[in-house]
């Protein structure tokens, strides 16, 4: 009787290590793996418009769905160096991102860099350029790594969907809002 209750007890510690080693894996950090997100629209504006528009972060709010707020020096178009934090509720989560500039081409490319309690949390690049219809062809691409087993496994599953989403939602608004003359 001794020598089964031994044995069943290393196969439940067997067990609960396995799992624990599980789960500390979820949290280990993963080499680089990005994930690339585009969306593009044609705007019926020029391309200083819209470049000077997009890149003037105090405007977030009225077109990106999930910037809830901006702080800092947030009204003018920033240039590299420049931050900015902002409040915002991606694929139902909350936070705040501090944003620095860290490439500027006028009324061309405008890329930055994100951090959320001083990780990475991605890089948004803004491209614009004249289109056949005398408009503006916009270019939104946002990357983000994932920086743990289980971040890609939600990414994998449910985030990069809603945040595909919300990227897209955010491309029409900021049409809609720039050819209403907002």
């Amino acid at each position: 009787m001794e020598r089964s209750t031994s044995r069943a007890l290393k196969r439940w510690l067997g067990v609960g290590l396995g799992l624990a080693v599980l789960a500390g894996a979820l949290f280990v950090p993963m080499p680089a793996g990005t994930t690339r997100i585009v969306h593009e629209a044609d705007i019926a504006r020029s391309p200083a418009d819209v470049y000077a528009y997009v890149t003037t972060p105090a405007n977030w709010p009225l077109w990106h769905p999930s910037s809830l707020a901006v702080s800092g020096d947030a009204g003018h178009s920033l240039n590299v160096g420049e931050t900015v934090d902002e409040d915002f509720q991606v694929a139902g989560r909350r936070g705040r991102a501090t944003w620095r500039v860290t490439e500027r081409e006028p009324d061309r490319l405008w890329r930055i860099a994100g951090q959320i309690n001083g990780r990475d949390a991605g890089i948004v690049s803004y491209s614009v350029a004249p289109n056949n219809g005398g408009g503006t062809r916009f270019v939104r691409t946002f990357e983000y790594g994932a920086h743990s087993l289980l971040f890609a496994f939600l990414n994998a599953v449910t985030l990069r969907q809603q945040i595909e989403e919300e990227s897209a939602k955010a491309v029409r608004q900021l049409k809609a809002t720039m050819e209403r003359g907002s």
